[in-house]
């Protein structure tokens, strides 16, 4: 991110009314490979290919927030690689990560990691000490520390069907287990600022969180989101749950987070009247079936309906209600972007 897109964002959630509608795509492995044309698994194991691949999309669409940018990561295997999981890999799909927890009751016996050498952490930190010299020359700077909720992470360790049957049954060893993936979670985090210096903002990816209900939303995430978005005085905040986020949204304020990207399915005043003033919303459109499956100028039209439709544009990312989804060609996304700017 460049100091120029930093500053903006730090406006947008500071609440500040901004004179063109700002767009940000949060953009990882199912899209960068394909859209550069190389293999997701050259993607992860060349750092080259790595490289190659954001720069291009940061030179490309220069008017464009990537968050969190130059996203050194391994899909879903990062941070479950570290607790032990093994990791299959494919050509051009994106890897797996097997469960390590067979048995709930015993779930929270699981040790913590060493975040600076377990799994493939070490790596991830080292493929952006690497690119960071690359990365200033191109007038970018490493701003966000990046890590995977603990809903979403105990998911992989479990298997996602039996962690949610386990929040029922092993209530006990869930919150153990919890416990431990979250003190791990701020580890990393932790890491990664005192290895980056230039970290003022964190991401966190949780989609399990829009699995369960308000009451168990406030027993089994809640805590663990305040306490991992509490212990850091970041400027910005974000938390990405692309499943149903209804059930989180009243609460994301207390927890700290000041920045959500969530699914398309909630509108973007209706998300703020849950939200209230203080969350920067980042969103809406329809990623696969819209941003990746219709022509440039349906996402044109449909992307100036959207920003035509947000009563308040202040502390609001006009976004794809997600990640950015595989399959979406520049046309589309340079579409887009006109589209937000025809009606700012």
């Amino acid at each position: 991110m460049t100091d120029h897109q930093w500053e903006l964002l730090c406006r947008i959630v500071a609440g500040e009314a901004v004179e063109t509608p700002p767009v940000g795509f949060i953009i990882d492995s199912p899209w960068l490979p394909g859209w550069h044309g190389v293999s997701t698994l050259s993607y992860y194991a060349s750092d080259r290919a790595w490289l190659e691949a954001n720069l291009n999309a940061v030179e490309s669409f220069p008017e464009v927030m990537f968050i969190p940018g130059f996203w050194s990561e391994f899909g879903m295997c990062t941070e479950p690689s570290a607790f032990g999981a093994k990791c299959s890999w494919e050509t051009d799909a994106l890897p797996h990560a097997h469960r390590v927890i067979t048995e709930a009751a015993r779930a929270g016996e699981i040790a913590k990691p060493d975040v600076r050498r377990d799994g493939l952490l070490p790596f991830v930190i080292e493929r952006l000490a690497g690119a960071q010299p690359a990365m200033r020359e191109a007038g970018h700077e490493i701003r966000f520390a990046v890590s995977r909720g603990p809903l979403n992470i105990a998911s992989f360790l479990m298997g996602t069907t039996e962690f949610l049957l386990a929040l029922y049954t092993e209530r006990e060893a869930c919150e153990a287990l919890l416990k431990t993936i979250t003190d791990f979670v701020v580890d990393w985090i932790g890491y990664q600022k005192e290895r980056f210096d230039t970290i003022d903002a964190v991401l966190v990816l949780d989609d399990i969180v829009g699995f369960v209900g308000e009451e168990d939303y406030l027993q089994f995430a809640h805590p663990y989101l305040e306490r991992i978005f509490q212990s850091f005085p970041f400027s910005v905040k974000a938390f990405h749950n692309d499943a149903k986020g209804l059930v989180c949204a009243p609460h994301l304020s207390g927890a700290g987070i000041n920045l959500f990207n969530f699914a398309f399915e909630h509108g973007l005043d209706e998300m703020r009247a849950l939200c209230g003033e203080e969350v920067t919303l980042w969103g809406n459109l329809p990623p696969r079936d819209t941003l990746a499956a219709q022509s440039p100028d349906e996402v044109r039209a449909a992307a100036a309906d959207m920003v035509r439709g947000c009563t308040d544009p202040r502390r609001v990312l006009f976004s794809c209600g997600g990640g950015m989804p595989p399959d979406v060609r520049s046309e589309q996304l340079r579409a887009f972007v006109e589209g937000c700017r025809q009606e700012g």
